[in-house]
């Protein structure tokens, strides 16, 4: 969605502190955690764009929000699942961290990419995402599925 994407690159280009723009989670209910972590970089669109030189980044990230939700929500890693969507509901790269319990968001095969297996296909290839064959699921009567049918 372009409004979702050109709302991201202002927040990020503008420094204003969107820390809790968008809320899914009401901050309390620790089985609903669920957050996004946006790289600044306006380069990376999907995990089509991932390469081997951007897993400092992304593991960066990881290990940051991870720290950062058991600091101030005390959730450990462990019950956390990190994943990306594709594809995305925007396009600008960004990391969904969800408790392991949270079932809205999508966080399903066919729609999510465990963020453990892209580090891994891409420390394999570094152009695993470019190359691949990704299958993914859409709504009925999402405007692609009528152009299929």
């Amino acid at each position: 969605n372009f409004v979702r994407a050109r709302w991201t690159w202002r927040t990020l280009s503008s420094g204003i502190n969107a820390e809790y723009g968008d809320l899914k989670w009401d901050l309390v209910t620790s089985e609903n955690m669920y957050c996004l972590a946006i790289p600044s970089r306006s380069d990376l669109f999907t995990i089509r764009d991932i390469r081997r030189k951007h897993l400092p980044m992304l593991k960066k990230m990881r290990d940051k929000c991870l720290a950062t939700i058991k600091e101030e929500f005390d959730i450990p890693a462990s019950q956390i699942r990190v994943y990306f969507h594709y594809q995305p509901a925007y396009y600008h790269l960004h990391l969904h961290f969800a408790h392991i319990r949270y079932m809205a968001g999508s966080p399903f095969i066919g729609k999510s990419i465990a963020l453990s297996d892209v580090i891994q296909n891409v420390e394999l290839k570094s152009e695993y995402y470019r190359d691949a064959t990704l299958v993914y699921y859409i709504k009925d009567g999402h405007a692609l599925s009528r152009e299929l049918d």
